[in-house]
Order: C-alpha cells, then sequence, then structure tokens
C-alpha cells in the first residue's frame, strides 16, 4: 500500500484549505472524542493540506482527556502520514494499550455494521476499508487483536465481518490462529484468513504458474548472507534462482510502495545495494522489460470483488518503478485520455482481453477481495507484479483533472457494498435452514 502524498508538480486540492481546526473549547464532547480515521486523513494529505496544526489538536484532546484515545490514533496515522512510521506505530500502540475497539460511523443512517478484524502495526498492514466504505451506509467498527493473545471467540455486534489484515512475516502466525478460530465464529467471514499468506511474493508464484494467460515472474526469499555470495561470484544466481539471469529485482521482505525496491544489473550493483540497505532479508525476482513499442510502461491496477474484476487505476510513466502519484499522470492530458479509455472500455477491452487469466485468479486465490497490479508482456499475458489485500483503492483524485474516475470508483464502491449484503443474506440463509 502506498502513502498517497502531493508530490512536487502535482496538482492539489484548495478543498480544505481554509478550513479552521477547530480547538477543544469549540467542539462538543461528542466530537472531541470522535475518530477522524485513515480515509480522512489520507486524502487530507494527499490535497496537500498541512496537517500539523490538527496534529497539535489531537495531542490537545488526549492531554485534556486520558480517555480520548481516538485522539491518540488519529495522531499515529497523521506522524505516518508525515514519514515518521515508527513515531507514528508506537504511538498506535499507547493507544491500543487502553482501547482495542474502534468505530468510525457512517455519514449516512447506518444500514450495515462492518466488523474489520486488523493487526496493530503501521499503514499497510491492513486493508485500508475505509475508501471502500466513504459516504455509504455503512459503519465500521476495527477491532485490533494482539499477536501474543488467543483469538476472540465472542467479538463485539456487527452484521458482517472482514479480515482486514494483509499478509506479511509479521502477521502469518496471526493469520493461522484466524484460521483456526473462524470456523467457530457465527458468522460468514468475508477473506479467508486462511487464504491471505497465499498473497505472499513466494506463494503467488506458486499459486499463479502455469495459470491460463498469465506471467508471473518467478521470486525466492534470500538472505542477506546468500546475495552477498551471489555479488562476490562465490555463489551462482541460477543455483537459487531457477533461470536466473541478471538484471533482477531486489527488495526488502515486507516491504511495500516501492521502499527498497532496486533493480540491480551486474554483480557490483548487487553489493552497491547491500552495501546500503539494512534489511537481513530480501526477494529476488528477474527482471521483466514490459514496455511497449512506445517506449513507456503501462501498469494497471485491478479490484476483484467476489470474482467479477474492476479498473482501479493505470499508470504510464517512462520508468519501469511506476507509482500512479509520481506517473505524471495529472500534467499529461494524453496519459489522462489513455487511462479513461482503460476505465470505461474496461469490460469491453482489457477485461474482456484478460477474461480467463482474471478467473483464474480469482479461482485459485479464492479471497472475496484481492487487489491486482499488473502489466502485459509482448505476446499479450497478463504480466502479474503483486496481489495483495491491502493496497489503497479510492477516489481521492480531483474530478477537475480526472473526471472520467469518480464513476469508475463509485462502481467499485457500489460491488464491494453489494458484497457485504451479500455476507449478511449468507448468515441469514444459514439462521433460516439452522
Amino acid at each position: 500500500m502506498s502513502t498517497p502524498g502531493r508530490p512536487k508538480g502535482e496538482y492539489r486540492s484548495a478543498k480544505h484549505e481554509d478550513t479552521p481546526v477547530s480547538t477543544a473549547n469549540s467542539v462538543s464532547a461528542s466530537e472531541r472524542t470522535a475518530l477522524n480515521g485513515l480515509g480522512r486523513l489520507m486524502t487530507m494529505a494527499f490535497e496537500g493540506i498541512d496537517l500539523g496544526p490538527l496534529a497539535a489538536h489531537l495531542i490537545e484532546r488526549a492531554a485534556m482527556n486520558d480517555a480520548d484515545v481516538e485522539a491518540v490514533m488519529d495522531l499515529s496515522t497523521i506522524l505516518q502520514l508525515q514519514g515518521l512510521r515508527d513515531l507514528g506505530v508506537a504511538t498506535q500502540a499507547h493507544a491500543l494499550l487502553t482501547k482495542r475497539l474502534y468505530e468510525l460511523t457512517s455519514p449516512r443512517v447506518p444500514a450495515l455494521r462492518l466488523l474489520a478484524i486488523m493487526l496493530p502495526g503501521d499503514l499497510m498492514t491492513n486493508t485500508p476499508l475505509e475508501f471502500l466504505i466513504a459516504e455509504s451506509d455503512v459503519s465500521l467498527s476495527m477491532l485490533y487483536l494482539a499477536p501474543d493473545e488467543p483469538m476472540p471467540t465472542k467479538l463485539p455486534p456487527h452484521d458482517a465481518v472482514f479480515i482486514a489484515v494483509s499478509h506479511s512475516e509479521r502477521a502469518r502466525p496471526v493469520l493461522d490462529l484466524l484460521a483456526a478460530a473462524v470456523p467457530g465464529w457465527p458468522k460468514h467471514v468475508i477473506n479467508s484468513p486462511a487464504r491471505i499468506p497465499q498473497t505472499s511474493r513466494t506463494q503467488a508464484f506458486r499459486v499463479l504458474c502455469g495459470a491460463p494467460g498469465i506471467y508471473i515472474p518467478a521470486t525466492v526469499e534470500i538472505s542477506r548472507d546468500s546475495l552477498s555470495s551471489i555479488a562476490s561470484g562465490e555463489l551462482a544466481l541460477d543455483a537459487v534462482l531457477d533461470d536466473g539471469t541478471l538484471p533482477l529485482i531486489v527488495r526488502p521482505i515486507d516491504s511495500h510502495a516501492g521502499q527498497g525496491l532496486q533493480r540491480v544489473a551486474s554483480l557490483r550493483e548487487i553489493r552497491a545495494y547491500l552495501d546500503a540497505a539494512t534489511a537481513d532479508g530480501f526477494f529476488i525476482s528477474p527482471f521483466i522489460d514490459y514496455r511497449d513499442g512506445d517506449g513507456l510502461f503501462r501498469k494497471y491496477r485491478i479490484v476483484l470483488i467476489d470474482g467479477i474484476a474492476y479498473p482501479g487505476h493505470m499508470g504510464v510513466s517512462e520508468d519501469w518503478m511506476i507509482h500512479y502519484l509520481n506517473a505524471g499522470m495529472a500534467d499529461s492530458a494524453a496519459k489522462r485520455a489513455e487511462e479513461k479509455q482503460f476505465m470505461e472500455d474496461f469490460k469491453v477491452d482489457f477485461g474482456q482481453r484478460h477474461a480467463i487469466a482474471l478467473r483464474s485468479i480469482s479461482e485459485r486465490f479464492g479471497l472475496d477481495y484481492l487487489v491486482i497490479d499488473c502489466g502485459e508482456t509482448a505476446d499479450g499475458k497478463l504480466l502479474v507484479f503483486e496481489v495483495c489485500t491491502g493496497a489503497v483503492v479510492h477516489a481521492m483524485d480531483p474530478v477537475d483533472i480526472f473526471p472520467y474516475k469518480r464513476a469508475r470508483m463509485d462502481e467499485v464502491f457500489a460491488a464491494f457494498r453489494a458484497l457485504l449484503g451479500r455476507s449478511v443474506s449468507i448468515d441469514s440463509n444459514s439462521a433460516q435452514h439452522a
């Protein structure tokens, strides 16, 4: 999951530019303890708003009321959005010592209570559900589990439950415990915890290798010592990675959003990478040159909801390492026109062209909600970079620059709301036939 922020030269919305931050004396008691949440705070950061005044206000709130842990949770999110990950995670841990269950109310009359099972950690630890239910009739309860405690047998009141814990090596033991606990829960669970570990980089290759219409590069986990031996020539690359040849893609284990990701084309570059890296373990995979005939790289984000594929976005860049925010989409009418066509014609073009591949991904992973980052190979296959449950799927882009996106994202949000409704129906039908 990438953390949106306005890159240099990117757009900035003035939507909240002159919105004052309320002081503790000017708001009601309920407002003082209300949770802003990730969706609202990340949107503010995305629009270029200075979160410093709000952070100061949250500190004031927490100082005035020890029970106002919502202020501490919001502060932890702001710190992470400001790039202070470790401090933000520590602040979150402080809040969780007091309270594990946090509520985000719907702006409308709630018709459905969604319970998200979450794990403490940074902004990439859990599925960012707030974006999927924004402005809907769904209220969100977020229950943070302690990794060193037994899984709950009794859950807070809810209509639907979603396992929001994304895969990471740290999350794997919790997902295993959840997989054992979920069969004893009274209601249907969205996104089986037993299946989420298959989205790891190494497992995803095993799951999808040989699937029709798909190409996914082999990925292996390697220690720092072994990678150092490759750099020195003591260990052959193909002894670790089948058919392994340079250049390679190297990244630290559990890294996301391009953190520590680098293309290395020689043993000397591997050595230089290791000298700069601090991680003890890495993933390596062959670099695939997926440039089109015009020399540009194109990366697509696809959302799978209950087996149906929807377009999330499309990035076009001169650089192989595409992140939507630094691809220059806002600065190029030609790129936006291409994304517009991709999104509006998805069902009859990209989605139809890769229908077999997308269906294979849905069937092989068996998850109700899944996000795919992918490209296309020269021979027309779907080139899968990553599958995960934690990527941000949002409608934060300003409509004056991206007027075509909101309608497509509304389709995603409607599909997700329908998924929640079907989950409730499953429980109702089960109760009737019990």
